[in-house]
């Protein structure tokens, strides 16, 4: 067994912040090179990691969570940060470790990384020195597996991160625009860690450290595996078969309908998908979520807080420098919007940190020499959900065919904002602390739900924690194309606009509301477009971005795009695929833009609404001259 680390306790996923070593127990950077290694008096290493992402060693990057757990844990992890994927020397920078490879994309999906949604090539990458690109190869999971599988033919490799997280099971495929196989048969893996893995990695290095083979562990929750049988797998749900999908559209809608109902760790079933040639894919159930204590612990590890000095002389990573003085609150999300990978990842069971373990980071921030007294965030995926949606998902997991929030609230619904709001006035009253802004997402339905603590919430927020401008997420203003969403009526988002204008006359402070909006989502066709442009003009707002729908992988609104077919109801839903509708619906919201008058005349016209194209007030655009 490898000798543990002083004090460390954790074992098996419980764990507690007081064997952690907080915010002054610092041990150094990990080792990123042989020399570094060598320096801490290792030979060799227990678990390689390899990632996409420069090493940031902070609790925003999931590289940093899962090494610095491991190591609380007693192994010994170096760092193999963008490795030149042309070269295998480069992945034998530590020669070959005694447990196994951890491999991850990074902090996001590659393909995401370097593409916009017109699949067109990014020219800055965030998480690189100096915001450089082309230091991650395309699908890094793969590429980076089948890299080292070149070299140690036998040694265990373990996938993680977003990209093999939403690429476990057979997926599709924007920018190939096709089906693919598990990224785990891509890569040549034996095991995916899916979801935020901090349990199931400590199960797994424990379980080879106690020698077992990496072909045994069929057992470990969120954790996905090959084999020959599954005749040992505990009540399976069979899925549609890779060439069965292949062959039909809709078998893959059921598939991914069969998916989204297990994700939940207390109801969620092993999912059997079947390859050729006797190959069979198995995704075991969840992990359970962290309880309030082992969330402490993990942002209680002994984080450099920094990124790595070899970076200095690149001027540091960029993504960092967004995240510095930010504090994650919480994890996982009850919104379920049908756009979003969350659910697939993080869970629909909200899991928050004590204030103690938040206010003693956010100490420690006041102590960095550069800090100026100004915490840019505190939250999560959505930053003023600080419980679980009721009090049945504690014991018994989310409802699997079931959303809290939209299209109406669940009548379960525990809406609170009294603890984030304790949270956010105790960060205030703070030494050094001048201003603490919320960034995240609000949720803002659930802000109206909250019948008791709602609106002071909305009060205060615009008191204390916006700069200038907020921004919201209604995404769309058309009812149908929220339905398709999961988002709330269009009513409900009135609502809240003019409960926090109200708010922010009341502060005196002349603050403005943002909202991000998405084009081409499914659901939306050219009238739908049309009326999201009318709402635009009636507000007076020009927005100089707008969000065209991106199909990621795992998403149900990826799989109605590839599918036409929502696949929880599988009924059809109106798509739209070309790009060019895709620029008319993007044209029609930014429709002043004068490179866009052809654009929006030609919807105008499709849609049959050649009365918004004049002279008068109601009209987007004026005719075309005559030549």
């Amino acid at each position: 067994m490898p000798e543990r680390a002083a004090n460390a306790q954790v074992r098996n996923g419980a764990f507690s912040a007081a064997d952690t070593g907080g915010y002054n127990g610092r041990m150094g950077f990990l080792p990123m090179d042989r020399r570094e290694m060598e320096e801490r008096g290792w030979d060799a290493l227990d678990f390689a990691y390899v990632c996409g992402d420069a090493y940031v060693d902070h609790p925003s990057f999931g590289c940093a969570i899962i090494a610095r757990l491991l190591e609380a844990n007693g192994y010994r992890v170096g760092i193999i940060a963008q490795p030149d994927w042309r070269d295998p020397a480069s992945i034998a920078e530590f020669g070959e470790p005694r447990l196994g490879f951890l491999v991850s994309a990074g902090n996001m999906d590659s393909l995401v990384n370097h593409y916009t949604v017109a699949k067109k090539r990014r020219h800055t990458d965030s998480y690189s020195p100096g915001g450089k690109t082309g230091l991650r190869p395309d699908r890094a999971c793969i590429v980076y597996g089948n890299l080292i599988r070149r070299t140690f033919k036998k040694t265990p490799i373990v996938l993680g991160g977003i990209e093999a997280s939403l690429r476990r099971l057979a997926h599709y495929d924007y920018w190939s625009d096709k089906l693919r196989r598990s990224v785990l048969l891509d890569a040549g893996a034996d095991l995916i860690s899916y979801g935020m893995g901090e349990k199931s990695i400590v199960a797994i290095a424990d379980a080879l450290a106690a020698g077992l083979s990496v072909e045994d562990l069929t057992y470990i929750p969120g954790t996905v595996y090959r084999c020959r049988s599954t005749e040992h797998t505990f009540e399976p749900v069979v899925l549609p078969s890779f060439e069965e999908m292949q062959r039909d559209k809709l078998a893959y809608a059921r598939s991914f309908g069969l998916q989204h109902g297990n994700l939940d760790p207390f109801s969620g079933h092993a999912l059997v998908e079947e390859y050729p040639h006797g190959v069979f894919v198995v995704q075991n159930p969840p992990a359970e979520p962290l309880t309030t204590d082992e969330l402490d612990a993990v942002y209680a590890l002994p984080y450099e807080r920094s990124w790595h000095p070899r970076y200095d002389a690149a001027g540091g990573i960029p993504a960092f420098s967004e995240v510095k003085f930010s504090i994650t609150s919480n994890r996982g999300c009850m919104g379920d919007c049908s756009f979003c990978a969350l659910n697939f990842h993080q869970g629909r069971i909200v899991q928050a940190r004590s204030h103690e373990s938040i206010l003693e980071e956010a100490r420690a921030m006041c102590a960095e020499a550069d800090f100026k007294g100004y915490i840019h965030d505190v939250g999560g995926p959505t930053a003023n959900f600080r419980q679980p949606a009721c009090r049945k998902q504690a014991a018994h997991g989310a409802c699997p065919h079931k959303r809290c929030l939209s299209p109406e609230p669940c009548a379960q619904l525990e809406a609170s904002h009294a603890d984030y709001l304790a949270l956010l006035r105790e960060l205030r009253a703070l030494p050094g602390v001048k201003k603490v802004f919320v960034r995240s997402g609000i949720r803002f339905d659930y802000a109206l739900y909250d019948r008791e603590h709602g609106r002071e919430f909305i009060r205060e927020l615009a008191a204390h924690h916006v700069s200038g401008q907020l921004r919201v997420a209604p995404e769309h203003i058309s009812d149908a194309v929220l339905s398709v969403m999961g988002k709330p009526p269009r009513h409900v988002y009135d609502e809240f606009v003019a409960e926090f204008e109200a708010a922010c006359r009341e502060a005196g402070n002349e603050q403005y509301l943002v909202p991000y909006l998405m084009s081409s989502h499914p659901g939306s066709t050219l009238a739908e477009a049309v009326e999201l442009a009318e709402y635009c003009r009636d507000l007076g707002y020009n927005p100089e971005q707008v969000q065209d729908f991106y199909p990621t992988p795992s998403t149900i609104s990826t799989c109605i795009y590839y599918t036409g077919v929502d696949p929880r109801t599988m009924k059809p839903v109106y798509t739209p695929r070309s790009p060019h509708e895709k620029a008319m619906q993007r044209a029609l919201i930014q429709y002043r833009n004068p490179r866009n008058r052809d654009l929006v005349r030609e919807a105008l016209h499709r849609a049959g609404r050649e009365d918004l194209i004049g002279y008068g007030p109601k009209c987007l655009v004026r005719p075309a001259k005559r030549t």
